[in-house]
């Protein structure tokens, strides 16, 4: 997808990152996809958790859906 798209998607990421610092985490964006996929990498407390792959689906993955139609699914990388 274009750099309008990488924009808007990290803009909505900066949204979440807070509730993750909360907890001593972090989250950066990758990529975006054609597809819809999004690549994010979590950090800190986040990377290994756990409930990490639960933090990815219930929390970023539905947050970006919510707000940008074209997002299909978010992957760890």
């Amino acid at each position: 997808m274009g750099t309008g798209e990488f924009k808007e998607v990290e803009r909505y990421i900066s949204q979440i990152r807070p509730y993750l610092r909360a907890d001593g985490g972090d989250i950066s964006l990758v990529d975006v996809l054609e597809d819809g996929t999004v690549k994010v990498r979590l950090k800190g407390a986040c990377r290994g958790c756990p409930m990490d792959q639960v933090t990815i689906k219930n929390t970023v993955e539905a947050y970006l859906k919510s707000r940008l139609p074209f997002i299909k699914k978010v992957v760890p990388v």
